[in-house]
């Protein structure tokens, strides 16, 4: 009886609280609910489990989909290197037999400089194009059209009319440029100059002359992987280009490649069994890239909600504005890389369904998009690497650097633009790595990062000594700018940045008003809090929790 009477007065001593008091409290429950959920969607998928008991989906999600992408690449990489060989041997072989004297290595040299050597050159590409069948090893065939091959098409283009006389420095030229072009079929190959047309060269007025030519092959080293070879339409195009008039007539060989499905074949040994196989696995890698790409999109969606939600809270209880380095916490770089590489994959994988369906040819397309999908998935593992303390530091030191990176590399851009263009202008028509600006650019990346300083330096004729001078001046400067100035620069912002975040880090020092906001909220994941959320709207657990721990101090004050 003494117990309960205590107990009584106890009950008898507790005033009513006050309607201030009351939302007061609501008003500090609510500010409690907020605080679980930003720390719960920062969480890691280990804290997340201990929290509310959820399995990690995305994160077992992503370890199967880095090993089917992977072994896709591999896949895909393999087949398309076949394709790619297969392609430059052929080039290789229409040079040596289509072009006079050809040797590996020479078409940078292969020109021609007289008259009749013109006419030798084609006369010799009208032979070996009628004897393709007798001349060479591999399986090419000429297109047909029908019953009849298709013949070879020689078109010249020139100016329409022009009188050229240099001696007196005098000229007239129309700059219209006319075609005309000569069918010659490889049955009954002949001389140029014994056509029916009686087909002459213009020399004076000559622009162009263009060979062009079909023909067919099958690439016969899928059978071994149990693939079905494909067919190849090779369109062959010889240019002599005159377009200089210096004297010197440049020979080109190019070729356009067409790769469809042959109509009619049968393979013994082999089937077309690990075709379909291989569409499944694309198939299965789509679905597992699109669902992953919608649970992701997902955490996003949710974390940009949370981030307006403590927006309106800051600015309701505090009066303040959210600052843009904490609204960008709640959007997750990770998952938004992760859904450009879903999108990557998935369209790599339906242009590679396609391509092994026939109906798309283009590998390069495909494996542009499969390659950089695979790079940002691998990328994205880092994020995992992050919940270690160790390398943590690494990953949060690269994106505190990365805004004064970006300032820092804008300005130096602007330095090594300027030098580009200078060495082409000035240096271009005296050394050949200074050509065109691509060339330019990737000669000065190549001086930055120490690599080929003295041949650059070596291959600079002296036809003219100001522009010998100046370039040995350009060179000076650019190198002593950018390796002994810019590069430190550049590396000296990322030992600071480290520096900073491993001091902060150390003192446990709140770096944001986000994170002063959470540091509030000492509930574990494993304190069972989360797991009423679940179930229970905010107010109604933080009001089961105070009720409960105002029941314990009854209890305990008994």
């Amino acid at each position: 009886m003494e117990e309960s009477s205590e107990t009584y007065d106890v009950h008898e001593t507790n005033h009513p609280i006050s309607w201030e008091d009351h939302q007061c409290q609501i008003v500090e429950e609510r500010t409690e609910c907020l605080q679980r959920k930003i720390k719960y969607y920062f969480m890691n998928p280990c804290e997340k489990y201990h929290a509310r008991g959820r399995k990690p989906w995305k994160l077992m999600l992503q370890i199967v989909k880095i090993a089917i992408i992977t072994m896709q690449l591999v896949l895909f990489g393999l087949s398309n290197q076949m394709v790619v060989t297969f392609k430059e041997e052929n080039l290789l072989t229409f040079k040596h037999l289509f072009l006079k004297d050809y040797v590996d290595r020479g078409m940078e040299t292969y020109s021609v400089y007289r008259q009749a050597d013109v006419y030798d050159h084609i006369d010799y590409i009208i032979t070996q194009y009628g004897l393709l069948h007798n001349n060479t090893v591999g399986n090419h065939e000429y297109e047909k059209n029908g019953s009849s091959d298709n013949p070879l098409l020689l078109c010249q283009d020139f100016y329409r009319n022009g009188s050229i006389y240099p001696g007196s420095e005098t000229f007239e030229i129309d700059a219209h440029v006319d075609t005309e072009c000569l069918k010659i079929y490889p049955v009954v190959p002949v001389s140029l100059r014994d056509t029916p047309q009686n087909f002459e060269l213009h020399f004076k007025r000559l622009l162009l002359v263009k060979i062009t030519f079909t023909v067919k092959a099958i690439n016969l080293q899928t059978v071994r992987y149990r693939e079905l070879p494909d067919c190849y339409v090779f369109t062959v195009i010889i240019t002599f280009n005159n377009q200089a008039h210096s004297g010197r007539m440049k020979v080109d060989l190019e070729m356009d490649v067409e790769i469809n499905e042959c109509k009619d074949w049968k393979v013994i040994g082999a089937s077309a069994r690990k075709i379909y196989l291989t569409v499944m696995f694309d198939c299965l890698i789509v679905i597992t890239c699109i669902t992953s790409l919608v649970l992701c999109t997902r955490s996003v969606i949710k974390g940009i909600l949370l981030m307006f939600e403590y927006s309106r809270h800051c600015r309701t209880h505090s009066g303040r504005d959210v600052p843009w380095s904490d609204k960008l916490e709640f959007v997750n770089g990770w998952y938004i890389l992760i859904i450009v590489s879903d999108t990557l994959t998935i369209i790599g994988s339906i242009l590679k369904i396609e391509i092994e369906s026939k109906v798309f040819t283009s590998y390069d397309v495909c494996s542009i998009f499969l390659g950089t999908g695979t790079m940002f998935v691998w990328i994205g593992v880092i994020r995992y690497m992050g919940y270690f303390k160790k390398y943590n530091i690494l990953i949060v030191t690269l994106r505190a650097a990365f805004p004064n990176v970006i300032r820092f590399i804008c300005c130096a851009g602007i330095i090594y633009i300027s030098y580009c263009f200078c060495g082409w202008i000035v240096i271009g028509p005296y050394h050949e790595k200074f050509r065109t600006l691509n060339t330019v650019s990737e000669c000065l990346f190549s001086l930055i990062n120490g690599d080929d300083m003295f041949p650059t330096f070596k291959e600079m004729t002296q036809k003219s000594s100001l522009v010998w001078i100046f370039s040995r001046v350009y060179l000076y400067t650019f190198v002593s700018l950018f390796i002994y100035m810019i590069l430190s620069l550049f590396i000296t912002i990322i030992t600071d940045t480290y520096d900073t975040v491993k001091q902060q880090q150390e003192n446990g020092v709140p770096i944001s008003e986000l994170q002063k906001f959470l540091s509030v909220c000492k509930d574990l994941p494993n304190s069972g809090v989360y797991r009423l959320e679940t179930n229970k709207s905010c107010i109604i657990s933080c009001c089961i929790n105070r009720c409960n721990t105002h029941q314990e101090s009854l209890t305990s004050e008994a």
